[in-house]
């Protein structure tokens, strides 16, 4: 680890108990160094964009910690859906112990001045899930498989922040249906794709209906 990574590191362990409470300010991130023990030229190349800096590390270091409670799971063994709803539901327990820092991390992402934040790491967060259960497509399944994922983690992270339910029991329950939905969605794309190959090709109909062949 270099010395930039480890003051990133430190910044933010000192910065989380604050941030519970007064939110991801400079001013918590001043005092946060400051209790690590480094200088503001060190804090300022280890988080040259400010807050928001610190706030796509701490989101990044949840993805890692999540790759990393996923290892040796035996995710191959498992069913895609049950891939997705172990991964969705583990990236979240990641950042159990920091619900309220994650809380305000979501509202301050949604500020003009988080500039893109929010999306870059929504996408870095569903590109690791997909890539911690396996995924290796190249095509554009790539993508909407993304962007699917991102909406349903984003609504399941929101129904997390306000589940009040014993062992958020709620929140995984309302994890299931979004991946039923998603199920769902997925199964009726391939039954039009099947039905799809199964009907005669527009254009040559329309060609055959222009100029027709020669009669028998």
């Amino acid at each position: 680890m270099t010395k930039k990574d480890k003051n990133r590191a430190a910044i933010l362990k000192a910065a989380l108990p604050h941030v519970a409470f007064d939110g991801w300010t400079p001013a918590v991130m001043r005092h946060a160094a400051a209790e690590a023990g480094i200088g503001h030229e060190a804090m300022r190349v280890a988080f040259p964009g400010g807050v928001n800096d610190l706030i796509d590390y701490f989101l990044a270091d949840g993805d890692r910690r999540m790759a990393e409670m996923l290892a040796g799971r035996g995710l191959d063994n498992m069913k895609i859906r049950e891939k997705i709803t172990l991964a969705v539901r583990t990236r979240i327990e990641a950042d159990a112990a920091y619900r309220e820092a994650l809380r305000r991390a979501v509202t301050y992402a949604a500020l003009p001045v988080a500039g893109t934040l929010g999306p870059r790491s929504l996408y870095r967060t569903v590109d690791a899930i997909w890539r911690a259960t396996g995924d290796s497509s190249t095509d554009f399944n790539f993508y909407t498989k993304r962007a699917t994922l991102a909406a349903v983690y984003s609504a399941v992270t929101l129904h997390w922040l306000g589940d009040e339910t014993d062992g958020f029991t709620g929140t995984w329950a309302f994890l299931d249906r979004r991946i039923e939905d998603v199920m769902r969605i997925e199964k009726a794309k391939a039954g039009l794709r099947g039905l799809a190959e199964k009907l005669p090709d527009p254009v040559g109909l329309m060609g055959r209906l222009r100029y027709p062949g020669p009669r028998g």
